[in-house]
Protein backbone atom coordinates (compact mmCIF):
# COMPACT_ATOMS: atom_id res chain seq x y z
CA UNK A 1 0.00 0.00 0.00
CA UNK A 2 1.41 3.30 -1.04
CA UNK A 3 1.25 6.03 1.27
CA UNK A 4 1.29 9.43 -0.48
CA UNK A 5 3.07 11.20 2.92
CA UNK A 6 6.46 11.00 3.76
CA UNK A 7 6.17 9.88 7.27
CA UNK A 8 10.17 10.80 8.30
CA UNK A 9 12.14 14.04 7.87
CA UNK A 10 15.12 12.43 6.46
CA UNK A 11 18.34 13.92 8.65
CA UNK A 12 21.74 14.33 6.89
CA UNK A 13 24.97 16.45 7.01
CA UNK A 14 26.37 14.04 10.08
CA UNK A 15 29.98 14.91 10.34
CA UNK A 16 30.92 12.11 13.04
CA UNK A 17 34.68 10.70 12.05
CA UNK A 18 32.69 7.03 13.03
CA UNK A 19 30.29 7.58 10.86
CA UNK A 20 31.85 8.78 7.32
CA UNK A 21 32.08 5.12 6.20
CA UNK A 22 28.86 4.21 7.35
CA UNK A 23 26.39 4.34 4.35
CA UNK A 24 22.28 2.82 4.12
CA UNK A 25 21.00 1.89 1.50
CA UNK A 26 17.33 0.11 0.57
CA UNK A 27 17.16 -3.94 0.47
CA UNK A 28 16.57 -5.37 -2.83
CA UNK A 29 13.87 -5.90 -4.18
CA UNK A 30 12.64 -2.92 -2.79
CA UNK A 31 9.17 -2.24 -3.72
CA UNK A 32 5.97 0.33 -2.59
CA UNK A 33 5.91 -2.20 0.37
CA UNK A 34 9.24 -2.73 1.44
CA UNK A 35 11.40 0.40 1.99
CA UNK A 36 13.97 -1.25 4.41
CA UNK A 37 17.38 -0.39 5.48
CA UNK A 38 20.78 -2.58 5.20
CA UNK A 39 23.74 -1.09 6.40
CA UNK A 40 27.26 -1.35 4.62
CA UNK A 41 30.60 -0.19 7.05
CA UNK A 42 33.95 -0.13 4.98
CA UNK A 43 35.78 0.86 8.43
CA UNK A 44 33.62 -2.45 10.42
CA UNK A 45 32.02 -4.94 7.70
CA UNK A 46 31.88 -7.01 10.95
CA UNK A 47 29.54 -4.80 12.64
CA UNK A 48 27.56 -3.88 9.13
CA UNK A 49 27.11 -7.85 9.07
CA UNK A 50 26.00 -8.19 12.79
CA UNK A 51 23.38 -4.84 12.56
CA UNK A 52 22.27 -6.39 8.85
CA UNK A 53 22.06 -9.88 10.53
CA UNK A 54 19.88 -8.36 13.56
CA UNK A 55 17.63 -6.40 10.80
CA UNK A 56 17.17 -8.72 8.79
CA UNK A 57 16.25 -11.62 11.33
CA UNK A 58 14.42 -9.92 13.36
CA UNK A 59 11.60 -7.92 11.29
CA UNK A 60 11.60 -10.57 8.31
CA UNK A 61 12.94 -13.85 9.89
CA UNK A 62 15.25 -13.79 6.81
CA UNK A 63 19.01 -15.09 7.16
CA UNK A 64 20.91 -12.35 4.95
CA UNK A 65 21.97 -13.69 1.61
CA UNK A 66 20.13 -17.03 2.45
CA UNK A 67 18.75 -16.48 -1.36
CA UNK A 68 14.67 -15.97 -2.32
CA UNK A 69 12.97 -12.78 -1.56
CA UNK A 70 13.79 -11.24 2.16
CA UNK A 71 10.31 -10.22 2.28
CA UNK A 72 8.39 -13.43 1.42
CA UNK A 73 7.25 -14.49 5.05
CA UNK A 74 6.59 -10.58 6.34
CA UNK A 75 4.44 -9.50 3.24
CA UNK A 76 2.41 -13.42 3.27
CA UNK A 77 1.85 -13.68 6.76
CA UNK A 78 3.60 -16.79 7.18
CA UNK A 79 6.10 -15.22 9.74
CA UNK A 80 6.07 -16.33 13.41
CA UNK A 81 3.64 -13.73 14.19
CA UNK A 82 1.30 -14.64 11.63
CA UNK A 83 0.49 -11.29 9.90
CA UNK A 84 1.88 -9.26 7.23
CA UNK A 85 4.30 -6.72 8.11
CA UNK A 86 5.48 -3.64 5.08
CA UNK A 87 7.73 -1.32 5.60
CA UNK A 88 7.25 1.86 4.44
CA UNK A 89 10.27 4.37 5.08
CA UNK A 90 13.18 4.32 7.33
CA UNK A 91 15.99 7.56 8.41
CA UNK A 92 18.93 7.60 9.53
CA UNK A 93 18.77 9.87 13.43
CA UNK A 94 20.88 12.61 14.11
CA UNK A 95 23.32 10.55 17.18
CA UNK A 96 26.67 10.65 18.94
CA UNK A 97 29.14 9.19 16.97
CA UNK A 98 29.09 5.93 18.39
CA UNK A 99 25.41 4.99 17.81
CA UNK A 100 23.54 4.27 15.18
CA UNK A 101 19.51 4.85 15.11
CA UNK A 102 17.35 3.71 12.29
CA UNK A 103 13.82 4.87 12.42
CA UNK A 104 11.47 2.64 10.67
CA UNK A 105 7.54 3.28 9.40
CA UNK A 106 5.19 0.90 8.14
CA UNK A 107 2.06 -1.17 8.53
CA UNK A 108 1.39 -4.43 10.59
CA UNK A 109 -1.78 -6.22 10.59
CA UNK A 110 -3.44 -8.03 13.85
CA UNK A 111 -7.04 -7.94 14.45
CA UNK A 112 -6.79 -4.60 12.28
CA UNK A 113 -4.15 -2.96 9.87
CA UNK A 114 -2.27 -0.57 11.57
CA UNK A 115 0.51 1.76 10.86
CA UNK A 116 3.74 2.00 13.26
CA UNK A 117 7.11 3.62 14.14
CA UNK A 118 9.90 1.93 15.34
CA UNK A 119 13.37 2.53 16.40
CA UNK A 120 16.53 0.26 16.46
CA UNK A 121 19.45 1.35 18.34
CA UNK A 122 22.53 -0.15 17.19
CA UNK A 123 26.51 0.36 18.98
CA UNK A 124 29.19 1.19 16.22
CA UNK A 125 31.66 -0.24 18.16
CA UNK A 126 30.39 -3.84 18.51
CA UNK A 127 27.23 -3.97 16.27
CA UNK A 128 25.11 -4.51 19.13
CA UNK A 129 21.79 -4.03 19.19
CA UNK A 130 21.22 -1.52 23.03
CA UNK A 131 18.91 -2.36 25.22
CA UNK A 132 17.76 0.12 27.01
CA UNK A 133 18.32 -1.55 30.39
CA UNK A 134 21.89 -2.07 29.94
CA UNK A 135 21.68 1.70 29.75
CA UNK A 136 21.38 2.71 33.44
CA UNK A 137 23.23 1.22 36.85
CA UNK A 138 21.10 -1.93 38.20
CA UNK A 139 19.76 0.01 40.97
CA UNK A 140 18.52 3.08 38.82
CA UNK A 141 16.48 1.29 36.57
CA UNK A 142 13.36 1.16 38.86
CA UNK A 143 14.01 5.34 39.51
CA UNK A 144 14.15 6.06 35.35
CA UNK A 145 10.83 3.92 34.86
CA UNK A 146 8.74 5.88 37.81
CA UNK A 147 10.28 9.26 35.80
CA UNK A 148 8.75 7.41 32.49
CA UNK A 149 6.02 6.49 33.91
CA UNK A 150 5.39 9.84 36.13
CA UNK A 151 5.40 12.46 32.58
CA UNK A 152 2.84 9.99 30.74
CA UNK A 153 0.58 10.41 33.79
CA UNK A 154 0.66 14.21 34.06
CA UNK A 155 0.89 14.28 30.22
CA UNK A 156 -2.74 12.30 30.53
CA UNK A 157 -3.98 13.97 33.70
CA UNK A 158 -2.86 17.61 32.33
CA UNK A 159 -5.26 16.71 29.23
CA UNK A 160 -7.94 15.19 31.74
CA UNK A 161 -7.96 18.42 33.25
CA UNK A 162 -8.57 20.48 30.25
CA UNK A 163 -11.63 18.07 28.51
CA UNK A 164 -13.45 17.43 32.30
CA UNK A 165 -13.63 21.77 32.39
CA UNK A 166 -15.94 21.63 29.40
CA UNK A 167 -19.55 22.44 30.33
CA UNK A 168 -21.86 20.41 28.91
CA UNK A 169 -19.54 17.93 27.23
CA UNK A 170 -20.12 16.23 24.29
CA UNK A 171 -20.62 12.15 24.37
CA UNK A 172 -17.35 12.34 22.43
CA UNK A 173 -15.98 14.45 25.19
CA UNK A 174 -17.49 12.06 27.48
CA UNK A 175 -15.96 9.17 25.96
CA UNK A 176 -12.25 10.66 25.47
CA UNK A 177 -12.47 11.34 29.18
CA UNK A 178 -12.83 7.45 29.65
CA UNK A 179 -10.06 6.77 27.57
CA UNK A 180 -7.46 8.40 29.38
CA UNK A 181 -9.00 7.46 32.29
CA UNK A 182 -8.45 3.80 32.07
CA UNK A 183 -4.89 4.27 30.29
CA UNK A 184 -2.32 1.85 31.05
CA UNK A 185 1.20 4.21 32.17
CA UNK A 186 3.44 1.15 33.92
CA UNK A 187 5.76 1.07 31.29
CA UNK A 188 9.01 -0.54 31.54
CA UNK A 189 12.61 -0.05 29.68
CA UNK A 190 11.61 -3.90 28.97
CA UNK A 191 9.15 -3.27 26.72
CA UNK A 192 9.07 0.66 25.77
CA UNK A 193 10.29 2.24 22.74
CA UNK A 194 13.31 4.38 22.78
CA UNK A 195 15.73 6.44 20.28
CA UNK A 196 18.98 8.41 20.60
CA UNK A 197 18.87 12.09 19.41
CA UNK A 198 22.12 14.55 19.17
CA UNK A 199 21.79 15.47 23.00
CA UNK A 200 18.90 13.54 24.42
CA UNK A 201 17.04 10.31 24.79
CA UNK A 202 13.44 10.14 23.77
CA UNK A 203 11.27 7.14 25.08
CA UNK A 204 7.55 6.29 23.45
CA UNK A 205 5.10 5.04 25.11
CA UNK A 206 2.08 3.12 23.10
CA UNK A 207 -1.16 5.53 22.93
CA UNK A 208 -4.32 5.24 25.13
CA UNK A 209 -6.55 3.98 22.66
CA UNK A 210 -7.22 1.18 21.04
CA UNK A 211 -7.79 0.75 17.13
CA UNK A 212 -11.70 1.26 17.37
CA UNK A 213 -11.05 4.14 19.70
CA UNK A 214 -7.86 5.98 18.34
CA UNK A 215 -10.09 8.71 16.33
CA UNK A 216 -10.81 10.27 19.68
CA UNK A 217 -7.28 9.76 20.71
CA UNK A 218 -5.63 13.19 20.61
CA UNK A 219 -2.89 12.43 22.47
CA UNK A 220 -1.65 9.70 20.39
CA UNK A 221 1.92 8.02 21.40
CA UNK A 222 3.72 9.49 24.46
CA UNK A 223 6.96 10.88 23.73
CA UNK A 224 8.75 11.45 26.59
CA UNK A 225 12.70 13.38 26.17
CA UNK A 226 15.10 13.86 28.47
CA UNK A 227 18.17 15.47 27.79
CA UNK A 228 21.37 13.07 28.25
CA UNK A 229 22.80 15.58 31.14
CA UNK A 230 18.64 14.62 32.70
CA UNK A 231 20.41 11.13 32.91
CA UNK A 232 23.84 11.32 33.64
CA UNK A 233 23.57 10.21 37.57
CA UNK A 234 21.68 7.27 36.49
CA UNK A 235 23.92 5.72 33.53
CA UNK A 236 26.03 2.73 33.49
CA UNK A 237 29.43 2.92 32.76
CA UNK A 238 28.22 1.26 29.23
CA UNK A 239 25.89 4.01 28.68
CA UNK A 240 28.63 7.37 30.06
CA UNK A 241 31.13 5.59 27.16
CA UNK A 242 28.90 4.60 24.39
CA UNK A 243 27.59 8.58 24.88
CA UNK A 244 30.65 10.20 25.52
CA UNK A 245 32.70 8.88 22.22
CA UNK A 246 34.91 6.58 24.11
CA UNK A 247 36.29 3.27 22.31
CA UNK A 248 36.24 1.66 25.79
CA UNK A 249 33.17 -1.31 25.43
CA UNK A 250 31.99 -2.72 28.66
CA UNK A 251 29.61 -6.31 29.14
CA UNK A 252 26.45 -5.68 28.38
CA UNK A 253 22.84 -7.95 28.81
CA UNK A 254 22.47 -11.61 26.90
CA UNK A 255 19.11 -10.18 25.00
CA UNK A 256 19.72 -9.70 21.44
CA UNK A 257 22.68 -10.82 20.95
CA UNK A 258 24.71 -12.69 18.19
CA UNK A 259 26.63 -16.40 18.86
CA UNK A 260 28.89 -18.39 16.29
CA UNK A 261 30.11 -21.57 17.14
CA UNK A 262 29.74 -25.31 16.47
CA UNK A 263 27.27 -28.58 17.17
CA UNK A 264 29.63 -31.88 17.29
CA UNK A 265 32.70 -29.44 16.55
CA UNK A 266 32.41 -29.77 12.85
CA UNK A 267 28.31 -27.98 11.65
CA UNK A 268 28.80 -24.54 12.19
CA UNK A 269 26.08 -22.59 13.22
CA UNK A 270 24.90 -19.21 14.60
CA UNK A 271 22.43 -18.15 17.15
CA UNK A 272 20.48 -15.18 17.76
CA UNK A 273 19.08 -14.04 20.89
CA UNK A 274 15.45 -12.57 20.44
CA UNK A 275 13.84 -12.15 23.78
CA UNK A 276 14.62 -12.24 27.85
CA UNK A 277 12.38 -12.09 30.11
CA UNK A 278 14.05 -11.63 33.54
CA UNK A 279 11.67 -12.54 36.47
CA UNK A 280 11.93 -10.75 39.74
CA UNK A 281 11.87 -14.07 42.15
CA UNK A 282 14.54 -16.29 44.48
CA UNK A 283 15.44 -18.55 41.57
CA UNK A 284 16.92 -15.97 39.75
CA UNK A 285 15.52 -17.71 36.50
CA UNK A 286 14.40 -15.89 33.58
CA UNK A 287 13.30 -16.98 30.44
CA UNK A 288 14.43 -16.50 26.50
CA UNK A 289 13.72 -17.01 23.11
CA UNK A 290 15.69 -17.32 19.94
CA UNK A 291 16.95 -18.45 16.47
CA UNK A 292 19.68 -20.38 15.30
CA UNK A 293 20.65 -22.00 12.19
CA UNK A 294 23.21 -24.04 10.18
CA UNK A 295 25.15 -21.66 8.37
CA UNK A 296 25.28 -23.96 5.61
CA UNK A 297 21.11 -24.31 5.20
CA UNK A 298 20.18 -21.23 6.71
CA UNK A 299 17.10 -21.99 8.01
CA UNK A 300 15.76 -20.93 10.83
CA UNK A 301 15.11 -22.91 13.77
CA UNK A 302 13.57 -21.72 16.88
CA UNK A 303 14.94 -22.36 20.84
CA UNK A 304 12.63 -22.00 23.72
CA UNK A 305 15.04 -21.38 26.78
CA UNK A 306 15.41 -21.12 30.39
CA UNK A 307 18.85 -19.61 32.08
CA UNK A 308 18.88 -20.06 36.11
CA UNK A 309 22.34 -18.29 37.33
CA UNK A 310 25.11 -18.95 34.32
CA UNK A 311 23.33 -22.66 33.40
CA UNK A 312 21.31 -22.47 30.71
CA UNK A 313 18.44 -25.29 29.51
CA UNK A 314 16.75 -25.00 25.86
CA UNK A 315 14.11 -26.76 24.55
CA UNK A 316 14.13 -27.17 20.14
CA UNK A 317 10.65 -28.43 18.94
CA UNK A 318 9.51 -30.27 16.07
CA UNK A 319 6.49 -29.70 15.70
CA UNK A 320 3.42 -29.08 17.03
CA UNK A 321 0.64 -32.29 17.73
CA UNK A 322 -2.97 -31.22 17.05
CA UNK A 323 -4.42 -34.35 18.18
CA UNK A 324 -1.75 -34.16 21.37
CA UNK A 325 -2.28 -30.83 21.77
CA UNK A 326 1.19 -30.26 22.75
CA UNK A 327 4.98 -29.76 20.74
CA UNK A 328 6.94 -32.35 20.19
CA UNK A 329 10.94 -32.14 20.82
CA UNK A 330 13.24 -32.12 18.41
CA UNK A 331 15.91 -31.77 20.87
CA UNK A 332 17.48 -30.57 24.15
CA UNK A 333 20.20 -28.06 25.00
CA UNK A 334 21.93 -27.94 28.28
CA UNK A 335 24.88 -25.36 28.24
CA UNK A 336 26.69 -22.97 30.92
CA UNK A 337 27.63 -19.55 30.52
CA UNK A 338 31.39 -18.25 30.69
CA UNK A 339 31.62 -14.80 29.79
CA UNK A 340 31.19 -14.83 26.13
CA UNK A 341 31.48 -18.15 25.69
CA UNK A 342 28.63 -20.63 26.06
CA UNK A 343 29.67 -24.49 26.00
CA UNK A 344 27.25 -27.86 26.59
CA UNK A 345 25.17 -30.32 24.79
CA UNK A 346 23.21 -30.61 22.16
CA UNK A 347 20.90 -34.12 22.23
CA UNK A 348 18.39 -35.44 19.47
CA UNK A 349 15.37 -36.55 21.64
CA UNK A 350 14.84 -39.57 19.25
CA UNK A 351 18.32 -41.04 19.39
CA UNK A 352 19.24 -39.55 22.86
CA UNK A 353 22.64 -38.87 21.55
CA UNK A 354 24.71 -35.91 22.57
CA UNK A 355 26.79 -33.76 20.71
CA UNK A 356 29.03 -30.75 21.98
CA UNK A 357 27.97 -27.34 21.67
CA UNK A 358 30.17 -24.54 21.53
CA UNK A 359 29.40 -21.10 20.75
CA UNK A 360 31.17 -17.44 21.36
CA UNK A 361 29.24 -14.06 21.18
CA UNK A 362 30.06 -12.39 17.92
Amino acid sequence: MKKSIVFFLLISGLSFSQQKELKIQDLQPKSENFVFPVVSYAGNPAVANKINTFLQVNELEYIPNSGGNPFKLASTATNSYSNYVYFYDWEKLETPENILTIGMHGEASGAYPEEFADWKNFDLRTGNFINAEDLFQPNSVKIVESIIQKRIKKRISDFLAKLKAEKNPAEETQDQIAIYEDCFTEHTLEDIRYFFGKNKLTFVAGRCSNHAMRALDELGSHEIEFSYKELEKYWSPYARNLISGSGKTDKTSFRNKLYKGKIDGKYPITVFVTRFYKYADANDTSSFNAFYWYDKNKKLIPWDGKMKGNHISITENDHYDEAASQWIPRAFVEADMNGSRISGTWQDDKTKKYLTLELEEL
